[in-house]
């Protein structure tokens, strides 16, 4: 299969049915890019969504972000999980106000340089904040790439060069068109080329797919476990959090040896949360979100 037909397959599909996701409408900033992309690592998009748009009408800017506390910024990340992402985007916020004019950096190398941006959350700014062509890979569209171009039943684990060749290998010359492509791969994995149930029979490149020439054979690789929730520190750390963001005052360490019987996991737990940063113990033994 030429490698412009899976464009041209996926680009025509997107066009017609991609979701209606708020940082993909028009007007929206590289910002609000980078925004989504912390948010949406490892977190459902529907969990996503109203916290984004509340995010964004309140911190429009880099700036306006950077100068709110990081109580502040815990606070509006709710229960979007792993808080360090909220941390992280503050620092890299400070950093483009006070080094890049408050303007995001459109370039991958400036982009990676920046407090908690990696090589896929540098290249999906580029791609989506700044409509340029730049491959995009994330596990969707390593699952795509693996079965409609290399007949596999998934990707197995990630080669970071041979990934970025192969979707690179699918993108138009032409930037916009490009970036278009990029969302329309991850869209594509993320709703129809799923992991456990692929939808074949809605999809677009279903006729020229190579796994489906390969008679869909079974991925046969190590998968990653899924990890469980319920028991985990970072269920635990999420409650001991949940105290912290709804108290307007520091509070006593009875009121987080409540929310958890075992207590050398919540002793843990709470330590791991000062280390990180999430929280603080104030010179009368209180506990804090940091100021």
């Amino acid at each position: 299969m030429p490698d412009s037909s899976l464009a041209d397959l996926v680009l025509g599909w997107f066009r017609a049915e991609a979701r209606d996701l708020p940082w993909r409408r028009p007007g929206t900033t590289p910002w609000g890019v980078l925004v989504s992309e912390f948010m949406l690592q490892q977190t459902p998009v529907a969990r996503v969504e109203p916290i984004w748009t509340e995010w964004m009408e309140r911190w429009p800017t880099p700036s306006a972000f950077a100068a709110a506390s990081r109580a502040d910024v815990l606070r509006a990340w709710g229960k979007l999980g792993y808080p360090r992402r909220a941390l992280r985007l503050h620092e890299a916020a400070a950093t483009i106000a006070a080094a890049h004019a408050d303007t995001v950096p459109s370039d991958v190398d400036a982009l990676e340089a920046l407090p908690g941006i990696g090589s896929y959350t540098a290249r999906a700014v580029v791609a989506f904040g700044y409509g340029r062509r730049a491959p995009v890979v994330d596990t969707n569209v390593r699952r795509v790439v693996a079965r409609a171009v290399h007949g596999a039943g998934d990707a197995g684990p990630a080669r970071t060069k041979p990934d970025l060749a192969d979707v690179d290998a699918l993108l138009p010359a032409d930037d916009a068109t490009a970036a278009e492509v990029s969302a329309a791969l991850m869209e594509l994995g993320a709703v129809v080329c799923t992991a456990r149930a692929p939808r074949c029979g809605t999809c677009p490149v279903h006729a020229a797919c190579a796994w489906q020439a390969n008679g869909r054979p079974a991925y046969d690789g190590p998968r990653k476990p899924v990890q469980g929730f319920a028991g985990t520190d970072r269920q635990v750390r999420g409650r001991l959090l949940d105290v912290l963001r709804g108290a307007a005052d520091p509070v006593p360490r009875d009121a987080l040896d409540a929310v958890w019987p075992d207590a050398p996991q919540r002793d843990r737990c709470l330590h791991s949360l000062l280390v990180d940063g999430l929280a603080e113990q104030h010179d009368d033994g209180r506990f804090a979100l940091p100021a």
